[in-house]
């Protein structure tokens, strides 16, 4: 952890007719991301509400001014983009940018894994199934993973996957009940239309419509079964189990 009062971050968004293109621009130009820069990257739809299909970037910098400008620069030119709208902010603001995206009632059923790369297959594959998308608040997102966090050995914690790369995350979100067969339908289904790209390792934090015990194991890999001697210690009658759970 380390104190950060000001970043310098944002959003910039492209047409979708853009996407192939500007993908594999992301995937090329965050090879060489400083640490004090993380992008991701994704098909999205325009916060105003009109469902319009957009192609977009989001971008936040934690170092001094001058070198956010000179590391975003190609970020902010690529294209040129439709939108770009990145500025110094306090750093919960950058945090709340998309809140927007997932008001209080709204449904959601979030499926993840970890890529392969980022190939132009797999983005290609993304693209074709974007389009098919039933509800207009669901996105794809790539999320970089780089910098300290693949520094630290696999077993020095509970979590082992610290490998640079991408993890494709695809939180589904509509508002009508009536429409949650659909989503989810489509949901499992582009998570299974991409699998040949994606990876056996899974995040953490968005197991939460996906919590099998194959899943589980995905997530703490190597690391599994010397948590669940910790379980059997600690906790052998599974009282805490409402989590990601490891039984004993």
């Amino acid at each position: 952890m380390h104190p950060v009062a000001t970043v310098t971050g944002g959003l910039i968004a492209h047409p979708l007719e853009a996407a192939p293109a500007m993908l594999r621009f992301y995937r090329d130009a965050v090879a060489t991301a400083s640490d004090d820069l993380t992008v991701f990257a994704g098909l999205v739809h325009a916060p105003d509400g009109s469902g319009t299909k957009l192609a977009a970037m989001v971008v936040c910098h934690v170092g001094e001014p001058e070198a956010a400008e000179r590391e975003l620069a190609p970020f902010m030119t690529f294209g040129p983009p439709a939108m770009a709208q990145v500025g110094r902010m306090p750093y919960p603001v950058m945090n709340t940018l998309l809140d927007a995206g997932y008001p209080d009632g709204a449904r959601n059923y979030w499926l993840s894994s970890f890529t392969r790369g980022m190939s132009d297959e797999l983005i290609d594959a993304a693209v074709e199934r974007f389009a098919t998308v039933p509800s207009p608040m669901t996105a794809m997102l790539f999320e970089h993973f780089h910098g300290a966090v693949t520094r630290v050995d696999p077993q020095a914690t509970a979590v082992p996957h610290r490998e640079p790369g991408f993890n494709l995350l695809i939180p589904s979100v509509w508002l009508d009940e009536a429409e949650t067969d659909a989503n989810v339908a489509w949901t499992r289904e582009t998570h299974a239309a991409l699998q040949p790209y994606l990876s056996t390792r899974r995040w953490l934090n968005y197991l939460g419509d996906d919590q099998t015990a194959d899943a589980v194991r995905a997530a703490y890999g190597p690391n599994y079964d010397r948590l669940r001697e910790v379980k059997r210690r600690y906790d052998p009658g599974n009282l805490f189990h409402l989590n990601q759970n490891i039984a004993p």
